[in-house]
């Protein structure tokens, strides 16, 4: 990565949307990358949307701001497509990865984001499935390092158990880990 590269996240409080930015800037820092990680509160209460930033970079980051031009978008709550405007700002060419049942060209007709890239993934199901709850923060991470290339999945699977391993039990922990390989395998590019 020689360039910055600047994603913004979307979902709703308690689907670990912060702690998946977090953990992105984790992996970037072993990789020997710079970064940022911040969020955006609106009212702080589960299920309220919220957004989290996160900047990474072989450089040092000088920007303190939200960022209002992202490369990637994130949306981890499909809900949220048809009440916030998740493409907002979004650069042309940048890639849209939504946790959703739809096909990728439902969801480039659907937002009319026609030149960038888009990626879906059944973060969802492969959330409850393997996790047991619908938190769907390792599985898009998967499915981002996928689409985009930006780490090996092997490193992200790592850090995933760096970040959990004391936090969580040890089986949950694995079921992150299986999740985020999983969402890899799954996502779909259209």
């Amino acid at each position: 990565m020689s360039q910055l590269t600047e994603i913004r996240w979307h979902g709703r409080g308690g689907q670990g949307v912060v702690t998946a930015g977090e953990l992105l800037a984790e992996t970037a820092l072993d990789m020997g990358q710079y970064f940022q990680a911040f969020p955006d509160y609106g009212p702080e209460r589960m299920g309220a949307p919220v957004r989290a930033f996160t900047r990474l970079s072989s450089e040092p980051i000088n920007l303190h701001c939200q960022i209002e031009a992202p490369d990637i978008v994130l949306v981890l709550d499909p809900t949220l497509l048809g009440t916030v405007g998740v493409a907002e700002g979004l650069k042309e060419d940048g890639t849209l990865l939504v946790n959703t049942t739809k096909s990728p060209a439902q969801i480039r007709e659907m937002l009319g984001f026609e030149k960038g890239r888009v990626f879906t993934v059944d973060a969802s199901n492969i959330a409850i499935q393997e996790i047991g709850r619908e938190i769907t923060n390792t599985p898009m991470l998967g499915a981002l390092v996928k689409a985009t290339g930006m780490f090996k999945l092997e490193d992200l699977m790592e850090q995933t158990r760096h970040r959990f391993t004391g936090r969580l039990r040890e089986e949950l922990v694995e079921a992150n880990v299986r999740a985020v390989q999983r969402a890899a395998e799954e996502v779909q590019e259209g």
